[in-house]
Formats: C-alpha cells, sequence, structure tokens
C-alpha cells in the first residue's frame, strides 16, 4: 500500500495548518504492549512523508518518556512538524495505578517547563489541557495558559474532554485551537454540547481514539487477546460480555469494507473524517500507530468517501454500545454534561 499525500486544514481560527489525519504517538511508549522502537521512528518518518503534520503526546505517556522518545524527530523536522502535548494527569511511577488531575497555575507553569525540556524545543505548538479538574476555575486555568503563549513557551492552546460550555468559557480567556476528545463510530457523547460549541466558535476538533482504541479494526475480539501488559484487558468495551456485544457490532462496517474492497479501520476512520462536513468544523483525528503498514491504512481512509446508505447503516451502532469509556468516567467531560 503506497502513502498518499493529505490534504491540510487549519486549527482554530489563525491556528496552524496541518494535514487532516494526525498520528497519536502515546502507544509508542506505554499502554499497548511491547514497542519495536526502530519501527515506530521509521513509522513517525514514513507519516511526515505522507502529509501528516500534526504529532500527538503528553507528558503522561511512560510517564514523560513518550516525549522523549519523539523529541529528535521534532527537532530533526522543527520547520514540519506541528507537536502537541499535554499537561493535567499526575502520575507516579512508584504507583502506576495513582492518577491525579492537576490545573492550577502553578502546576502549568511547571509542566511545560518540563515538557520542553524533554522535547527539547523552544516552543510548544499546540498545548492541551489534558483533563478538567471542576474544583479549579477555569479562568485561572485558561488565563495561565495564555500566559505561555505571550511568553513564547506555547503558539496555541486545547483542552481535551471539556463540555461546549466549558469550551465557550475558556475561548472567552483565550482563543482556543482545538479540542480534544473520544470521538468514533463507537463513542458519540460530544455531539451532544462540545461539537456544536467547537463549530459555533470555529474550534478544531481532534478526535482521539477513533478506532475505538482497535476494537474498529476487528482485529481481536477482547482483552484477553492482548498482551499482559496492554491496559486493553481491563478496559469496559473489552471485557467479558460487553466485548461479546460490541463485537456483534462490527458487523455493518464488516458489511461495507467487504462491498468497498477497504478495511474495517478505514470505514471507521471515513466515518470520523466525514463527521467535517455534517457537523460544519474541522476535523483532524489522530489515529496512533506504532507501525508503518497500519500508517498507510490509516492516511488512505482521508479520503475514502461514504455513501449516505452506508452511513446511515453506521447511525445506530455507537447507543448499542456495552460499557463504559473508561472504568472510571470522573476522569471525562460525560458527567458534567
Amino acid at each position: 500500500m503506497t502513502h498518499q499525500i493529505l490534504p491540510t486544514a487549519e486549527l482554530g481560527t489563525g491556528g496552524p495548518l496541518v494535514g487532516v489525519q494526525g498520528l497519536g504517538c502515546m502507544g509508542m511508549s506505554e499502554f499497548y504492549g511491547p514497542t519495536d522502537s526502530g519501527e515506530a521512528l521509521a513509522t513517525l518518518d514514513a507519516a511526515l512523508e505522507s502529509g501528516v503534520t500534526l504529532f500527538d503526546t503528553a507528558d503522561m505517556y511512560g510517564f514523560g518518556r513518550n516525549e522523549e522518545f519523539v523529541g529528535p524527530f521534532v527537532r530533526a523536522n522543527r520547520d514540519r512538524v506541528v507537536i502537541a502535548t499535554k499537561f493535567a494527569i499526575e502520575r507516579s511511577e512508584d504507583d502506576p495505578t495513582r492518577r491525579a488531575v492537576r490545573n492550577d497555575p502553578a502546576y502549568i507553569r511547571s509542566a511545560v517547563d518540563a515538557s520542553l525540556r524533554r522535547l527539547g524545543v523552544d516552543e510548544i505548538d499546540l498545548y492541551y489541557m489534558h483533563r478538567r479538574n471542576p474544583a479549579v476555575p477555569l479562568a485561572e486555568s485558561v488565563g495561565a495558559m495564555a500566559e505561555l503563549v505571550r511568553a513564547g513557551k506555547v503558539r496555541h492552546l486545547g483542552l481535551s474532554e471539556v463540555t461546549g460550555a466549558e469550551l465557550r468559557e475558556a475561548h472567552a480567556v483565550h482563543p482556543i485551537a482545538a479540542l480534544q476528545s473520544e470521538w468514533s463510530v463507537f463513542a458519540r457523547d460530544v455531539e451532544r454540547s462540545a461539537v456544536p460549541a467547537a463549530a459555533e466558535l470555529g474550534v478544531a476538533f481532534v478526535p482521539y481514539s477513533p478506532l475505538g482504541r482497535g476494537f474498529l479494526t476487528g482485529a481481536f475480539q477482547d482483552g484477553a487477546q492482548l498482551s499482559e501488559n496492554d491496559f486493553r484487558r481491563t478496559h469496559p468495551r473489552f471485557s467479558g460480555d460487553n466485548a461479546a456485544v460490541n463485537g456483534g457490532l462490527l458487523d455493518p462496517l464488516r458489511e461495507i469494507a467487504q462491498a468497498r474492497g477497504v478495511t474495517l479501520a478505514q470505514v471507521a476512520l471515513a466515518w470520523v473524517h466525514q463527521r467535517a462536513e455534517v457537523h460544519g468544523l474541522t476535523v483532524v483525528p489522530i489515529p496512533g500507530t506504532r507501525k508503518r503498514s497500519r500508517l498507510a491504512e490509516n492516511t488512505a481512509a482521508a479520503t475514502l468517501r461514504l455513501t449516505a446508505e452506508e452511513l446511515a447503516l453506521l447511525e445506530p451502532v455507537a447507543e448499542r454500545v456495552a460499557g463504559p469509556r473508561y472504568a472510571d468516567m470522573s476522569f471525562t467531560s460525560a458527567g458534567r454534561e
């Protein structure tokens, strides 16, 4: 499968111009089992040559090691790469299960300096608040992020997993270029308020997990087929009866894929890309992969157009999905809608 050069889109009003599909780099350091570092590095290079210019990481991925991993690639291609990273989720290597959400200004100032150091760059192109802590006033957090823009440490601001009301509140403090939240054939709760608000404000939407953490590829039936250190083994939608129900929901994707001569992943990604037209906003999904073959498959989906009949087949899937997106949904925007 040959690479194609992706079309481009602007992230927000006056934001960076990027390929219409980005690359999630999280799995290169953690969460999805063992990684072939050489192949992962080759995938970064292949992505750039395909027109992928938005590369997504976070300070929590691999306890900072993911930023260190992608840093040399970013520096070697600094004029072509739009690097996005995130702050807010505080972890401890002494207790990997621990999670805390920090949005206080002092933490934000410390976090950005640490990310800049690990990436080895002078400025982060797109800096996201990874999760919202409602105990901290949003104006304080976004105000501190805006200070980073004025200080030349950050070019553009983003948010992740916020509601439409929160996006509007933040955007009034400082322009928000992108909202990153989960959005896929399996996960559509963002359409309640976040997507309409983003469309109204001219904020780009960056869907993470557009392939349902791989479930929508049809590559496995449940978490038991994954490596022992793959976090999806305990993920609600990959477990027990939920996995059995969700496996059955892939049938319409298989029907479309077989008729088109494409893969299930390409059908799922094409659906996400076409949300741009359905909702009237810029959509730049960031499927993650560590393999060049999967990268080529994913980028080919960016220009695959599903018919109205095919979209109708996929319309009821999300409401039938068994299990929540996360075991602890308090780390998402869902409970604040």
